[in-house]
């Protein structure tokens, strides 16, 4: 499945998005399949959950293995989030929307119902709240990221039981800020991003459910 932009409208500038394609750190191959060596897991959300109060407070958790060693994946240990929480100790951390540069740069997390900035284009790991090495040897490395998200009418309406498609993938090198729909086929997917010049290093899980804007939910 893909994130299919729902009605959406987003007036990008000719300059951004041709630094977004021209500029790109990596390329992709010309085989239908580029190598993968990592692996994700998504714990939350699952399929068809009901997630959040008031479209907010809901969840995004994710495990992502690597046939690598820890500094081989660019990922460096993060606990961040809004306000004062951000740049703070003990392991300081920007929080934004787009790429992650300083923690995790290759990761990609897209939401299909997201309201701000690009909307269902725009990458999303650079609001992940919690980035850690939870397992590693010479040849592999665990990573376990996790976003709470704290923001109403973001990525979902209050008062509303809002669809949202979930797509995840890691790049090699940089990912970019916003995933542009190269096809022109109102879906942001794998596709995309190699068609943008990203090589990418992992599946591309998938997760439908529904961001919870009720007060309870029922």
């Amino acid at each position: 499945m893909s994130i299919k932009l729902n009605k959406w409208i987003t007036i990008i500038p000719f300059a951004i998005l041709a630094t977004s394609v021209i500029f790109s750190p990596a390329h992709a191959d010309n085989r239908g399949d580029d190598d993968k060596s990592a692996s994700i897991k998504i714990f939350a959300p699952g399929k068809g959950d009901l997630a959040g109060i008031g479209s907010r407070a809901f969840l995004v958790d994710l495990s992502i293995g690597f046939n690598t060693d820890l500094a081989s994946t660019g990922v460096t240990p993060e606990l961040t989030g809004p306000g004062p929480l951000q740049n703070a100790g003990p392991f300081p951390g920007s929080f934004s929307l787009g790429t992650n540069r300083d923690h995790f740069p290759g990761l990609v997390v897209l939401l299909s119902s997201t309201k701000i900035g690009a909307g269902p284009g725009h990458n999303l790991s650079n609001l992940f709240n919690i980035n850690t090495v939870t397992n590693q040897s010479a040849t592999s490395t665990e990573i376990w990221s996790t976003w709470i998200i704290g923001a109403p009418d973001s990525f979902g309406t209050v008062g509303e039981k809002t669809p949202s498609h979930l797509f995840v993938a890691v790049i090699e090198g940089t990912a970019p800020d916003i995933v542009i729909d190269m096809d022109g086929n109102g879906i942001f997917d794998k596709k995309d991003l190699k068609l943008m010049g990203y090589k990418v290093i992992s599946n591309t899980p998938q997760v439908d459910f529904f961001v919870n804007g009720l007060a309870t939910g029922f």
